[in-house]
C-alpha cells in the first residue's frame, strides 16, 4: 500500500524508530473481531464452533481465528453478536471503570453503532442511551444495529450536535467519536488513503472543535466527555483535547480534569504524545486492532468523585406529538389465560383491543404509546425524558416498537422479535433449518412444515430471527425488506460461530 509522503513525514517524528514497524502493520490485513450481545447470550448460552481469543480490554469481545462469512450467519442478523474491530471496544472498559450507577448517556456520532453497543454492554442497569447520527442514511443503519441489539433503554436520533443545546445539563456522560481524517482505517479503506491530505486533517480538526463546543452545554457539571478519533495525528487528538480543556471548562480551567483510566501493560496501549493530556493510543504494530485515540475530560463542577452516578431526566411540557402516553392502552383481557396465542393478535372483538402487555416479560416496566397505527413500549422510568427529547429532536426509533394495527389485524414489529424483553411464550415458534433461515433473511417466500397458522416467531438455534404470518400453503415473510441479504451466494459450509451446547443423555 502506498501511503501519502506527507502522512509518513508527519508520523515519523511521533514514532521515531517504530515508524517502519507501524507502516508495515498498517499495510497488513485488518484483524476480524466481534462482540457478544451479553443480554441475548445470557438468555441463550451457546458454545463457540471456531477457535476464539479474547479481546483483553473487553469482557464481551473476541477475535475468531479465521474471518467467517458473517453475512451468512443467521445469529449475526438476530443480534446475538455484532462485528466490531477490537480497539473501539475500549469504550466498554472506560464505562466499567468510571460509572457506578444509572446515567443518561449520549453517543453523538454513533453510526454504524459499534460504540453504542459497547456502551450498552457496560452501562449500569437503568441507564438511558441516546444514540445519534447526523446523516439520515447512516442514522437508519444505526437504528438497525440498535434494534437488533434489542435493549429498550435506547433512543436513536438524527440531529446535529447543536440541536442538543436545547437540553442543558441533561447528560451525565457523552461520547464524541468525532468524524476524522481516518488514518487509523487506512488498511480497511483505500478511499481514506486517497482522500488524506494535510488540508483535510486541518478541516477535520476544525469541525471536531465545533462539535465539542456545540455539545458541551448538554453535559452536566462534573459529567464526563469521552473524545475519540480513529486517526493518529496530534492535530485532531492532543491539540483538540487541550483546546477543549482550555476553552470549554475542563482540565483545571476552571476546575475540571482529564480522567485517568487503568490499563494493563500487556494490552499494548500507548500513552498520549503530550504529557498535559491523559490519553490512550492504539497502534497496529502494538495492539491487535485499528488506530484509535481516546481521552476522557471531566466538565468543571462541584463533584469531587471522578465516577458518574445518579440519573435525572427532563420532563415534557406538553403531550409529545405524535406519541400519546397511556398506561392503559392495549391491556383489555378477552381470552382465557390458557388459550393458544393468548396475545390474540388476530382477534376481532368489538370494542376490545389485543392484549399487547402479554408480549413483554415485564409489561409493568413500560408505558405503551401510540403513533398513528404504531404501538411503542417505552421504559417507564425514562418515558418523560424520551417524550421531551422527542418533541425537539428527529426521532428514528426509541423503546420497543411493538407492532402496527392494520384494520382488524395487528402486525407484530420486527423490533419486538429482536427485543431482549420479548415474552418467549407470546408466540408459537418455528425452528428453522440453516437453509430456511438464510432464505428468510433474503426475504424469500418460504413454506413451513407442520406449523400452525397465524403469526409465528421464526427462530434459529433458539434465537428469534423475526416474524412470519403462516397461511398454511405458504408464509408471508415479514423480515424488513431494507435489511435483507442481497447476495445470492451461499458459502460451502455454514458460516456459524456459535451453536447450542450438546444435550446430555439425561436432559
Amino acid at each position: 500500500m502506498n501511503f501519502p509522503a506527507e502522512f509518513i513525514s508527519s508520523i515519523r517524528p511521533l514514532l521515531g524508530k517504530e515508524t517502519d514497524l507501524f507502516l508495515s502493520a498498517l499495510a497488513g490485513d485488518a484483524p476480524a473481531g466481534f462482540r457478544l450481545n451479553p443480554f441475548k447470550a445470557a438468555r441463550n448460552p451457546m458454545k463457540a464452533t471456531v477457535p476464539l481469543q479474547r479481546v483483553l480490554w473487553s469482557q464481551w469481545g473476541y477475535y475468531p481465528e479465521e474471518r467467517p462469512a458473517f453475512t451468512f450467519d443467521p445469529l449475526f442478523h438476530a443480534g446475538y453478536y455484532y462485528v466490531q474491530e477490537a480497539s473501539s471496544m475500549f469504550v466498554e472498559h472506560i464505562i466499567n471503570e468510571l460509572t457506578t450507577g444509572p446515567v443518561a448517556c449520549l453517543d453523538l456520532c454513533a453510526a454504524p453503532g459499534g460504540k453504542s453497543v459497547s456502551l450498552l454492554s457496560a452501562l449500569p442497569g437503568g441507564s438511558l442511551l441516546v444514540s445519534n447520527e447526523p446523516v439520515r442514511r447512516r442514522a437508519n443503519v444505526l437504528s438497525e444495529t440498535m434494534t437488533k441489539f434489542g435493549h429498550p433503554n435506547v433512543m436513536v436520533t438524527n440531529n446535529t450536535a447543536k440541536d442538543f443545546s436545547a437540553f442543558p445539563h441533561l447528560f451525565d456522560l457523552a461520547l464524541v467519536d468525532a468524524p476524522c481524517s481516518g488514518e487509523g482505517m487506512f488498511r480497511k479503506d483505500e478511499t481514506a488513503v486517497e482522500e488524506w491530505s494535510v488540508h483535510n486533517v486541518e478541516m477535520c480538526a476544525a469541525r471536531q472543535r465545533d462539535i465539542l463546543n456545540d455539545i458541551w452545554p448538554a453535559l452536566k457539571p462534573g459529567g464526563l466527555l469521552i473524545y475519540s478519533t480513529c486517526t493518529y495525528n496530534t492535530v485532531e487528538n492532543e491539540e483538540n483535547a487541550l483546546w477543549a480543556a482550555g476553552e470549554l471548562g475542563a482540565a483545571g480551567e476552571p476546575g475540571g480534569t482529564f480522567v485517568h483510566v487503568e490499563t494493563a501493560k500487556e494490552w499494548g496501549i500507548s500513552p498520549s504524545f503530550n504529557d498535559r493530556v491523559t490519553g490512550y493510543r492504539f497502534f497496529p504494530h502494538k495492539t491487535r486492532g485499528e488506530g484509535l485515540f481516546v481521552t476522557v475530560l471531566k466538565k468543571a463542577g462541584t463533584e469531587a468523585d471522578k465516577t458518574v452516578s445518579g440519573l435525572t431526566g427532563v420532563k415534557s411540557k406538553r403531550k409529545p406529538s405524535p406519541y400519546v402516553k397511556d398506561r392503559s392502552v392495549y391491556t383489555d383481557v378477552f381470552v382465557k389465560p390458557n388459550e393458544p396465542n393468548q396475545t390474540c393478535l388476530n382477534c376481532a372483538v368489538a370494542g376490545k383491543r389485543p392484549i399487547l402487555t402479554n408480549l413483554l416479560l415485564s409489561p409493568e416496566a413500560f408505558d405503551f404509546v401510540e403513533a398513528g397505527n404504531r404501538i411503542v413500549a417505552l421504559p417507564a422510568v425514562h418515558s418523560e425524558t424520551l417524550a421531551a427529547l422527542n418533541e425537539r429532536l428527529k426521532t428514528v426509533s426509541m423503546g420497543i416498537e411493538i407492532g402496527e394495527r392494520k384494520g382488524k389485524d395487528f402486525i407484530p414489529s420486527h423490533a419486538l422479535a429482536m427485543s431482549k424483553d420479548l415474552n418467549p411464550e407470546a408466540f408459537p415458534r418455528y425452528e428453522a433449518t440453516y437453509e430456511e433461515a438464510v432464505s428468510y433473511l433474503r426475504r424469500e417466500a418460504i413454506a413451513l412444515k407442520d406449523a400452525p397458522k397465524g403469526y409465528l416467531l421464526l427462530t434459529y438455534k433458539g434465537e428469534p430471527l423475526g416474524f412470519v404470518k403462516n397461511l398454511g400453503n405458504r408464509a408471508n415473510n415479514l423480515y424488513p425488506n431494507e435489511w435483507r441479504i442481497r447476495s445470492g451466494y451461499l458459502p460451502e459450509k455454514t458460516a456459524e460461530i456459535f451453536t447450542p451446547p450438546a444435550q446430555s443423555p439425561d436432559s
